[in-house]
């Protein structure tokens, strides 16, 4: 995305119609989005969101991939907003008897909805969407390209916490090679001039890591020392039946993370988790509802970003 100066219809790019990515993004573009959304966290906890910001347009959700947590933030969102939401199934559309994704197109053009929030296996699904649609597209997550609404409700999270980003050290671990939720919050935490540091098996951890700019370890041990942030990634079950981890105990003896690694981060590290868990897998059960935990704020500050990024996103096709 280029760069642009906050405000109107300059947060996302030259057009300002669309959230495709992270990648480019600069603090400028950045912060406004985070203050906004905080914005619409008191809000939401005092109940009185402004219902008349999207009335009388229309949201579609159109997920190729299941995501209940991604849809239904995106749906709350939408609604107490006011907007007309909408959600596709795609188990039961024409996409499944054989329609392109261009056919997809033509047929949202038809309805002519606002705003269209893709989640679709292949990467670049979204951003060719969005070429072909009157609507703006969110990318909520394209094959392992990019995520980018989770790196920006992770900022949120992180920011409330420790009351800046800047200067950080984060550490992201596990399955960093198919995770597209790594690779938007490193292209973020990287513009927002952190430390940034992943962590797992050589097998999950593409060697060009860091040409990135970031820290590559291979060891829990080296990569939480003295961390502000440890932000898991849920490992998917595939990658053990494919071979490239032993198993789920042997992840875990290694790469899970325990009170012994979490006491290596400093004192007061927040612990991070997209979600799903795998508890027992990445993460010990009593880490993950700790005091140090913020995974169930992170789903909270979802919901926020999520409002922020739509309010703007209709404020810059309005301009």
């Amino acid at each position: 995305m280029a760069e642009g100066q906050a405000g109107g219809s300059r947060f996302f790019g030259a057009s300002g119609r669309h959230l495709l990515g992270v990648q480019g993004m600069h603090p400028s573009q950045i912060i406004p989005i985070l203050d906004l959304a905080e914005t619409y966290v008191l809000m939401n906890g005092s109940r009185k969101t402004p219902r008349d910001r999207l009335r009388g347009r229309t949201l579609i959700n159109l997920f190729f991939e299941d995501s209940t947590r991604t849809r239904t933030s995106f749906e709350l969102a939408g609604k107490r907003l006011g907007a007309d939401v909408v959600n596709m199934s795609i188990a039961q559309s024409s996409v499944n008897k054989g329609e392109t994704l261009l056919d997809t197109a033509a047929t949202l053009n038809a309805m002519r909805a606002d705003l269209l929030v893709v989640r679709h296996s292949q990467s670049g699904a979204p951003a060719l969407l969005a070429q072909k649609v009157d609507a703006s597209v969110i990318n909520a997550g394209d094959g392992t390209h990019e995520h980018p609404t989770q790196a920006l409700l992770d900022a949120l999270t992180i920011r409330r916490h420790l009351g800046r980003i800047e200067g950080l050290t984060v550490a992201i671990c596990g399955d960093i090679a198919h995770s597209r939720v790594a690779r938007s919050n490193i292209h973020l935490l990287s513009a927002m001039s952190c430390r940034v540091r992943v962590v797992g098996p050589p097998t999950l951890v593409p060697g060009a890591m860091s040409a990135l700019g970031v820290e590559v370890h291979h060891t829990m041990e080296e990569g939480l020392r003295d961390a502000d942030v440890v932000m898991m990634l849920r490992l998917q079950r595939e990658r053990m039946s494919g071979g490239q981890v032993p198993s789920a105990r042997e992840y875990f003896r290694f790469y899970g993370l325990d009170r012994r690694r979490l006491d290596l981060a400093k004192p007061g590290a927040l612990v991070m988790h997209p979600g799903p868990m795998n508890r027992g897998v990445e993460i010990d059960s009593q880490i993950a509802d700790s005091d140090q935990s913020v995974i169930r704020e992170q789903v909270e500050m979802g919901v926020a970003v999520r409002m922020a990024v739509l309010d703007l996103l209709a404020r810059g096709a309005r301009s």
